[in-house]
């Protein structure tokens, strides 16, 4: 059995009948919600970089080389 689809942000089961414009949302609050987190930055797609790759970066934009995490949560010191 397929379950019904939730909005994202409050769980909330989704009718067909609820209002579309706001979809996958179960309303426009909920999408103003999301959109407000993705602004203030709560949500990141977060991809590994190939250590190959980041060596060759570093060598273009002449930046010093500094170790890589595998932590995307872990940031350089500023």
């Amino acid at each position: 059995m397929i379950s019904p689809m939730t909005c994202p942000v409050c769980s909330k089961p989704i009718h067909d009948s609820e209002e579309q414009a706001a979809a996958p949302f179960c309303s426009e609050r909920c999408k103003k919600v999301d959109f407000f987190r993705w602004w203030d930055g709560q949500y990141a797609i977060v991809e590994n970089i190939p250590a190959d790759l980041t060596d060759q970066l570093q060598a273009e934009l002449g930046e010093p080389d500094q170790s890589v995490s595998e932590d995307p949560h872990d940031f350089p010191p500023q």
